[in-house]
């Protein structure tokens, strides 16, 4: 489901020995100094800097020493094989303990070893390894940044087996890997599961997030079983992190037997240690595994049929048959419309992409306010019928349909106020409107004396706290189309000037009479971004951020859900760039492509637009000057 630059990523096989240090980073377009939006272009250079290169790998040398060993182990651990090779540097013993799949450390360069000398009189030496941890991929196969970047020694010990050859003895578990060699061994995917049921969900609404897909992005080997590997860490269960709020169809002990793909684009998976008689229990099953296939990026899997022990029942599951419920569903058939706020007199616009022509919404949010006082933020709600308006002193939030009202120009009832404070500043008030795709709204008071996040559902307002804040506060909110997972932004404090992007988990319970909700499992993305000027959900799995690092120019970027840049959806921006806005792709009624609506950006103060076409900023001559935001559904 993630979006790319608009290439499929290369791969190149060749012969390479212990070729660790022949493998090639990825590239980077590079930043200007100054200047608008420019074009983007990706050289020759960059193109081949992003192959990924195969790796071979070679035994042990007859004779090698204990540091000759652990070098050619360390490269081992980069090949293209199932740790076969790597095993024969290690004792027999050792080799039947070492647990390769126990995760991944990745070192922000090369592993540093001790030089430690070694006489034909010793028979044990050990020697320490170190580095500088930059993330780690957990035995679930999740990627965590690691903040702190702390240093980390492994110790490897090596003796004489049988009297002659040295082998390694004992070793840490898992895997220790440069960035490098892990961005060419490792690739990002996702497994899908299901959102887990909202206890307090009216029974009148017709939407519910229950039976919608949420993606779990997960590290698995490029090259090592692309399809079983996936199907493997589906069965297995979500990540840590988003266990809390998804559920999935498959039992404890459930076992992957066989993955195959025949000539029609048809999966076939084969399962053992689960009974498949239940029809609902097995399409449940099947849509998860088709899912996750067929986010491969190879095209080849459209049906899914899936099977049980000793020719048992059986079930298929297609896209065109469950198209509701797939990655994104909740985000509605909307999710492409564009609108923009007029800066002069906040009046809210909607666009055709086709040729930028723009009319006002109907009803009051499409004319000047009565009285003459400009409206906040506006978030446009999934199903496009309404909209959510903050007053311009920030003091009330209002939903209003988009139909035309008997009292002309006239708007509804606030549906929350806040108390007014003597000598308030509108930043101080409510911000950042946002909506799942269920009509649930959330929002941000922003009271120095007690900031809030805040869910209007229908006329009910429901305080949702925020676990772990460490004395940061919220400054803006991004709520997911799925109602599961938000983005926030927070500041350090109650004088802090950054703003840095965390995600977060909304877990839903109490009663339809009486909802609760509150945001749990906060987690840095991208930790490097010291100031986030503007962020939007930009698929299932990914997020659009406008970010700034130390003393650097400000960026766009493509980040994951968990944390990790998307590397193959490099975009630029410049440093007059004031916000960005993407949205969730959608799925045509009864097909199986996605529609990717374009990322919209606004440069300088005067609201300049652009739009992103082809990897290439484009000006929209057609829309006034002086836009204060651009608009997507949610």
């Amino acid at each position: 489901m993630r979006r790319t630059s608009g290439r499929t990523e290369p791969r190149l096989a060749g012969v390479a020995g212990a070729l660790l240090g022949s493998l090639l980073a990825g590239g980077c377009a590079a930043m200007p100094d100054s200047g608008g939006v420019t074009r983007i272009e990706q050289s020759k250079s960059s193109a081949e800097k992003n192959l990924q290169v195969r790796v071979f790998p070679v035994e042990p040398a007859k004779g090698a020493k204990p540091q000759e060993l652990l070098t050619g182990f360390l490269d081992a651990l980069t090949a293209d094989d199932s740790y076969g090779t790597a095993r024969k540097y290690l004792t027999s013993a050792a080799a039947a303990r070492w647990n390769a799949e126990a995760g991944v450390k990745v070192l922000g360069g090369k592993p540093s070893q001790a030089d430690v000398s070694v006489t034909d009189a010793d028979t044990d030496v050990s020697i320490p390894v170190s580095g500088q941890l930059v993330a780690e991929v957990d035995e679930r196969h999740s990627y965590r940044i690691k903040p702190t970047n702390p240093q980390l020694q492994f110790n490897f010990s090596f003796v004489r087996e049988k009297g002659e050859e040295w082998r390694i003895n004992e070793l840490p578990d898992g895997l220790i890997l440069n960035e490098v060699n892990f961005r060419n061994s490792y690739r990002q995917v996702d497994r899908f599961f299901f959102a887990a049921p909202d206890p307090s969900a009216p029974t009148a609404t017709a939407v519910t997030n229950q039976d919608v897909l949420i993606a779990d992005p997960v590290y698995l080997r490029r090259r090592i079983n692309p399809l079983g590997s996936a199907a493997d860490a589906l069965v297995s269960g979500p990540s840590s992190w988003l266990e809390p709020v998804v559920r999935s169809a498959f039992p404890a002990g459930t076992k992957v037997e066989s993955v195959t793909v025949d000539d029609n684009h048809t999966g076939h998976v084969g399962l053992t240690g689960v009974d498949l008689g239940s029809a609902t229990a097995c399409r449940q099953m099947a849509t998860q595994l088709l899912y996750t296939l067929a986010d491969q990026g190879t095209g080849q899997v459209d049906k899914l049929e899936l099977k049980g022990q000793h020719g048992g029942p059986s079930c298929l599951a297609t896209r065109i048959d469950e198209p509701a419920i797939g990655p994104g569903s909740l985000a509605g058939q909307m999710a492409t419309r564009q609108f923009y706020q007029r800066e002069d007199n906040g009046v809210l616009y909607e666009t055709r992409a086709a040729d930028d022509v723009s009319d006002p919404v109907r009803g009051p949010l499409g004319r000047p306010q009565q009285s003459g006082r400009r409206l906040g933020a506006i978030a446009v709600a999934r199903d496009g019928e309404r909209a959510a308006a903050i007053s311009g002193d920030g003091h009330q939030l209002y939903t209003v349909p988009f139909a035309e009202n008997t009292a002309a120009g006239a708007m509804p009832q606030p549906v929350l106020t806040t108390t007014a404070r003597p000598g308030a500043k509108a930043e101080d008030g409510l911000t950042s409107p946002t909506w799942d795709g269920r009509g649930d709204l959330y929002v941000v008071d922003r009271d120095p004396q007690g900031p809030r996040v805040l869910m209007v559902r229908d006329k009910t307002v429901v305080e949702v706290p925020v676990a772990k804040l460490d004395g940061r506060s919220v400054q803006g909110i991004k709520v997911s189309s799925d109602g599961v997972r938000v983005a926030l932004l927070l500041k350090e404090g109650k004088d802090g000037k950054d703003q840095k992007l965390w995600l977060g988990l909304l877990v839903h319970g109490g009663t339809k009479e009486a909802p609760t909700v509150r945001i749990t499992g906060l987690q840095e993305a991208n930790p490097a971004f010291q100031e986030v000027a503007s962020v939007s959900w930009a698929e299932a799995d990914q997020l659009l951020v406008l970010g700034k690092e130390k003393d650097k120019l400000q960026q766009l970027h493509y980040i994951s859900t968990d944390g990790s840049p998307n590397s193959d959806a490099r975009l630029q921006s410049g440093g007059e760039m004031v916000t960005v806005a993407a949205s969730e792709s959608r799925v045509n009624g009864g097909g199986t492509t996605p529609v990717v609506p374009p990322v919209l950006a606004l440069q300088g103060a005067g609201g300049k637009p652009y739009r992103l076409v082809n990897n290439q900023w484009r000006e929209l001559g057609g829309l006034l000057y002086g836009v204060s935001s651009f608009i997507y559904p949610g």
